[in-house]
């Protein structure tokens, strides 16, 4: 997309979910391991004690292909089949609201918000929609836009007046080029489990919320991210049957506060102040109530961040949970992501990681570093240390040893040896 000097600051950072996937389709080929076969859906679902049998359709066609493996995770959006058929149910709040979305072209509305420099996304509030959000968000700087907003039930993609909607929103008329109208339902759901026996889910088929903030998308990167080293760890035999239980302890409590405290919590915050406040009324009384609204989302935003404090798999503090809600810190602190670092070498840590797990050791003592790679090698764990000093920026850790995931999450820290290396060695990997 071009950068224009009205945005001096400002580059493309959205993308359509179509565009998304030929990224993601255009990365997968680099993997041989991965087979990918469009065109085709899950059918049936059949779990017995030493794997799954899942059986797939040609979804235009007569195809018909059964295969075999030790588990099966589901990917397949919110209709999920893996999820269905395993049984799994939903809980959740629901607005019993349809929304529309559309995907459209306007040069004109991108010259008319001109005066709102530098922003990505406008929205447009009215007691009428009852605190869902009705927003503009920029795919570009050349006039592609998305737009979000409460319909009627009755709206159809052929029947309803979508230019009317989105001047109204506006405030001013503007000429468009619709690429798409669809239609999706207001509600949050989370899946009662994120795992049954040998089938596992992930992303929408795990949790569906309105699509604010892409919290969906990324919580269902961060879903796979935590699940597949987990899977890669047993079928090679160094993890154990609680590692894969840990999935679901650790992800579902992030995408639960997620849906109800940010998401249906802030839809019915709006509600609220909506019925309080009105610039019509009261336009002075009106702005100052909602830069107190805006204060609470910048804290919200400024103590988000998802941690495994409370994972059985993980060396945190007594009592402690998995939760959004923490605070950004250069320390490095069991449970949560680790921060970057710069090394002496001058690369950030995160060049450094292993595969595997990595244990930062910064002016550790050999001693200690050995027992971690004579445990590591005895238990077939991958292990790779990166040594450092501790001075300059790795005080910042406040740790001068710090074990790390494969998923960039700290399992344990500390300065000197554990009291049994070999204990903590098999409880982060699930096999205590």
């Amino acid at each position: 997309c071009s950068i224009e000097t009205v945005f001096p600051k400002l580059e493309c950072d959205a993308a359509t979910n179509a565009s998304f996937k030929d990224v993601l389709r255009a990365r997968m080929a680099d993997f041989p391991n991965v087979t990918s076969i469009p065109g085709w859906s899950a059918e049936t679902i059949e779990q017995e004690e030493q794997g799954v049998r899942v059986t797939i359709t040609e979804e235009n066609g007569p195809g018909r292909q059964v295969f075999e493996a030790e588990y099966v995770v589901g990917c397949d959006g919110p209709r999920s089949t893996v999820r269905e058929q395993s049984g799994i149910e939903r809980d959740g709040t629901d607005f019993d609201q349809k929304m529309a979305l559309l995907v459209f072209r306007s040069r004109e509305l991108h010259e008319g918000l001109k005066h709102l420099p530098e922003r990505t996304v406008y929205r447009a509030l009215s007691p009428d929609f009852k605190g869902a959000w009705c927003f503009f968000g920029r795919i570009d700087l050349g006039g592609g836009w998305f737009f979000h907003a409460p319909v009627s039930r009755d709206a159809t993609a052929e029947d309803y007046d979508f230019r009317g909607l989105l001047q109204r929103a506006a405030g001013f008329e503007f000429s468009v080029e619709f690429d798409h109208i669809g239609f999706w339902e207001l509600r949050v759901a989370v899946a009662n489990t994120y795992r049954k026996r040998r089938a596992f889910i992930a992303g929408d088929a795990a949790h569906t919320h309105p699509p604010y903030g892409a919290y969906g998308l990324n919580t269902g990167l961060e879903d796979v991210t935590n699940l597949g080293w987990k899977l890669a760890a047993v079928l090679e035999g160094w993890g154990g049957d609680s590692l894969l239980d840990s999935y679901n302890e650790e992800r579902r409590p992030i995408f639960w506060e997620t849906g109800e405290d940010v998401i249906a919590g802030g839809i019915k915050r709006d509600r609220a102040f909506l019925e309080q406040y009105s610039p019509d009324r009261d336009l002075e009384e009106f702005k100052q109530a909602w830069k107190q609204v805006e204060a609470a989302d910048s804290e919200v935003n400024r103590t988000y961040e998802p941690h495994y404090e409370g994972s059985s798999v993980v060396m945190g503090p007594p009592d402690s949970v998995c939760s959004i809600h923490g605070s950004l810190s250069h320390t490095a602190n069991a449970g949560h992501h680790l921060a970057p670092q710069l090394l002496s070498s001058g690369h950030n840590v995160f060049e450094e990681l292993g595969s595997g797990f990595t244990l930062l050791a910064f002016d550790a003592e050999d001693s200690t570093v050995k027992d971690f790679e004579e445990t590591a090698m005895s238990l077939n764990v991958p292990l790779k240390v990166v040594r450092d000093t501790y001075e300059d920026g790795r005080k910042k850790t406040e740790s001068r040893l710090a074990l790390v995931r494969p998923d960039q999450y700290v399992a344990w820290t500390g300065d000197t040896s554990p009291d049994d290396t070999a204990r903590l060695m098999q409880k982060v990997t699930g096999i205590v």
